[in-house]
């Protein structure tokens, strides 16, 4: 297509939370903006993202309840699961959401343009429309903010067996009796728990010689214990060699030579950036290896006004990190220098009980050369843990010796995302471990858990 594009102010290419936000709210200050957004209105997050996997984390949390029900004193009828009433409870919260943002982007005055930009020039992209036709866009400064994909290896007929990603699970129209999961990151980890909660037999492949290796030792076999005893069966240190479909049952090889059998095999490996096809050379952006937008600590690209965001730009693929990401976008466009530098990033992996996690493990202290004390505490000592009948779990603090000040917290136990805010914020201010060891909270909360665990022995 030829001929002069449409100037804005600001152009954002891919609607994910950084870019959708400053969209937005720089529309709202009076400037002309465009977003041009391919298939997800409102981003990855709310349509295949977090939204939908917790809704469904919260059906199985309910169903864990109601079959517990006796231990509470209560008497309920046997429950029941349908993939259809998953499906169902998804959808509603996901297309309301999805509603209200698309209600947000009108509302704002910018510029929503939906269809499949590619870029022509240095902040110029051509849009393929959803409606048919093409529009060329120019924007004074210009943000790629197009998210990630769920990656699927190149194993052996993996493909070609109809495997199911992160994205097709949650449109799933019938319970697999048997599920092989490939990888045992958090995305691997939470939809195994929730499907052997469902009730599907669950296999777990991972390539490490134990799961989240990012973790302290103690901490992942915690979590190894809970899913062993949730019944999924556990496979570490074993690399898939190929995958083949007969009829309905998929068989799973493993180098080692055994074999997994299940109805349906996810793959869970990791995420891609969507860059294949933006076109990114005809505007000057440079990708890395693996084909994430390579930004400096201003999350500025190679090319004069044009700017990245968000998992697409490398960083920690976290709803919550895009929306820094946001922060600081709308700081440098408007002449400041904010950096990505030192951002203390906390984290929930929302397993039943929810893993939560800021700052250092103990094993990154050490090798950071810190004098370390260490804090454990069963989660069964907490007593609103006690009263809930939910008690397994290890919380684990790491403090500076010298300092007293709090280097990270692992806390794996009920409502431990919840949690994590208050010792973030005390490590945000600097405060020593005492002061959430003599800090006035609420009692029975899970939170009063951080009294007792900073009050106990350190080693």
């Amino acid at each position: 297509m030829t001929g002069t594009p449409q100037d804005f102010d600001l152009l954002v290419v891919g609607g994910d939370k950084a870019g959708k936000t400053l969209a937005m709210e720089t529309a709202r200050s009076g400037a002309r903006v465009a977003m041009v957004e391919n298939g997800m209105i409102g981003g990855t997050c709310i349509n295949v993202g977090c939204i939908p996997t917790k809704a469904l984390v919260a059906s199985a949390r309910a169903l864990r309840t109601a079959r517990h029900a006796q231990d509470f004193g209560l008497t309920l009828t046997q429950p029941h699961v349908t993939a259809e009433g998953l499906l169902r409870h998804k959808t509603h919260v996901v297309d309301g959401m999805v509603a209200g943002n698309h209600k947000q982007f009108l509302d704002s005055g910018m510029d929503l343009v939906l269809g499949r930009a590619r870029f022509t020039a240095p902040g110029t992209v051509e849009v393929a429309l959803e409606e048919g036709g093409t529009r060329l866009l120019h924007g004074r400064q210009t943000v790629i903010n197009t998210g990630t994909r769920p990656r699927v290896p190149g194993i052996p007929g993996l493909e070609e067996a109809g495997c199911l990603t992160s994205d097709s699970m949650l449109d799933l129209h019938r319970m697999p009796q048997r599920l092989v999961v490939i990888g045992g990151g958090p995305i691997g980890l939470e939809f195994a728990q929730m499907f052997a909660t469902f009730g599907s037999e669950v296999t777990l492949i991972e390539s490490a010689a134990r799961l989240l290796p990012r973790e302290d030792e103690d901490v992942a076999r915690a979590v190894a214990d809970i899913l062993t005893a949730d019944g999924i069966k556990l496979v570490t240190g074993a690399r898939v060699a190929s995958v083949r479909r007969d009829g309905t049952r998929v068989d799973v090889a493993l180098a080692e030579g055994a074999v997994v059998s299940g109805d349906d095999v996810l793959v869970a490996t990791g995420r891609s950036p969507v860059t294949e096809d933006l076109g990114l050379e005809a505007a000057g952006v440079r990708t890395d290896a693996a084909g994430f937008v390579q930004v400096d600590d201003h999350l500025a690209t190679t090319a004069p006004g044009t700017w990245a965001a968000g998992d697409v730009a490398g960083s920690p693929q976290f709803t919550h990190v895009s929306l820094d990401d946001y922060r600081i976008l709308r700081e440098n466009l408007a002449g400041g220098s904010a950096s990505t530098r030192d951002r203390l990033v906390p984290y929930t992996i929302f397993l039943t009980p929810e893993l939560a996690r800021v700052g250092l493990t103990e094993a990154q202290a050490r090798d950071d050369g810190h004098d370390v004390r260490v804090a454990r505490l069963p989660v069964a000592a907490i007593p609103r843990a006690r009263t809930a009948r939910e008690t397994d779990g290890l919380w684990k603090a790491v403090v500076d010796a010298r300092t007293e000040q709090i280097l990270g917290v692992s806390l794996l136990g009920p409502e431990a995302g919840e949690a994590l805010t208050t010792v973030q914020t005390a490590m945000t201010a600097g405060l020593p471990y005492t002061a959430l060891r003599d800090m006035i909270i609420t009692h029975p909360t899970i939170t009063e858990g951080l009294n007792l665990l900073f009050s106990a022995p350190m080693t």
